[in-house]
């Protein structure tokens, strides 16, 4: 049987209307030193939700324009992959809810997948899946998150890091565009990024609503994002370099061959490191973790986007594209643009 190839067809994106700058933190917060974490971050603003605002609501406004930037009906959708870790319910998933939003079709396979900021890469690896078995030609892939909901206001390290958004991207059957993907996943860094509380494990009660400070007055309770920084960044330094070197090798490429590098939108620390340890040159480099943060799922679309706007992505160009984060989880993949 041949197969088909998949290729990215369109991204579109929606931010809240509510911008948080440093400045506005650092109003909040005088004793966080906001221009110095603006340093170490790279976060000069973000966007986030209001308390009736949900990544469903994002996620819905994000497709309908891409649909309208494609001039797609939305009954020629086959497949909807949605990847959030801010769900609107526990059941059912929120792709069946977009379903019925959209108005797509009752036919459409609609699921959902928690991937965090490695979610994007393998929402890509499911889509060309899809497309090379043959059993579907078009695929949305939706990206969205709203983290400032699971963020302590007096939490230093994610509040300053993260921001709300949605990408919607569309995959589809035609010239090659993948190729070659590496994942991968150590769930024994569990701990590094997690929620403790409010799921069958360790289900919500009067204990888990208790706030803490941490040694380094950080507030939180057993219901709000955890994030060890340290451990994230051992992780990313122990294993993106090696996956980075070995997925230019299964493509049989090297780092000149490339025309423009997107890693997921973590830190400007991170982004640094990478830059340095894989010597990757800045014209091959973009990034717009100042502007709307690190978006997690969402980052990369996003940055694609923008690239393409600001014409730093052109057609014919050979990217490559890596995400890693809670899992912990990390992806690659070569795209042909």
């Amino acid at each position: 049987m041949k197969t088909t190839n998949a290729y990215i067809a369109g991204i579109d994106y929606v931010l809240p209307a509510r911008q948080v700058s440093n400045a506005d933190l650092d109003k909040l917060h005088p004793e966080w030193q906001m221009k110095q974490v603006g340093l170490r971050t790279g976060v000069e603003n973000r966007y986030w939700c209001d308390t009736k605002e949900t990544a469903l609501d994002l996620a819905e406004t994000a497709c309908r324009k891409l649909l309208t930037q494609l001039s797609l009906a939305p009954e020629e959708i086959e497949v909807v992959l949605f990847c959030t870790q801010s769900p609107d319910f526990i059941m059912p998933s929120n792709a069946c809810l977009l379903q019925h939003r959209l108005g797509l079709k009752r036919s459409v396979a609609a699921l959902d997948f928690s991937h965090a900021c490695s979610g994007f890469i393998y929402g890509l690896y499911l889509a060309n899946a899809f497309v090379q078995s043959g059993s579907a030609h078009t695929i949305l892939v939706v990206t969205a998150e709203t983290y400032s909901k699971w963020i302590h206001p007096d939490d230093r390290g994610p509040l300053t890091l993260f921001g709300d958004a949605a990408a919607a991207t569309l995959i589809s059957a035609g010239r090659g565009g993948f190729g070659p993907f590496i994942l991968g996943t150590d769930g024994s860094g569990v701990d590094a990024f997690i929620i403790p509380a409010g799921g069958a494990r360790m289900p919500r009660s009067q204990e888990t609503v208790e706030v803490v400070k941490d040694e380094f007055g950080n507030t939180r309770s057993a219901e709000h994002i955890f994030m060890n920084g340290t451990a994230i960044l051992d992780f990313v330094k122990k294993e993106i370099p090696p996956m980075v070197r070995n997925l230019l090798n299964q493509a049989e490429i090297s780092l000149d061959d490339l025309d423009l590098v997107i890693f997921h939108q973590a830190s400007q620390l991170v982004l640094d490191y990478l830059y340095r340890s894989l010597r990757i040159p800045s014209q091959k480099q973009f990034s717009n973790l100042a502007r709307v943060g690190n978006t997690v799922s969402a980052s990369i679309p996003i940055a694609l986007r923008e690239a393409e706007l600001a014409s730093a992505l052109k057609t014919g160009m050979r990217v490559m594209l890596v995400g890693f984060g809670a899992g912990l989880s990390w992806g690659g993949c070569i795209i042909n643009w």
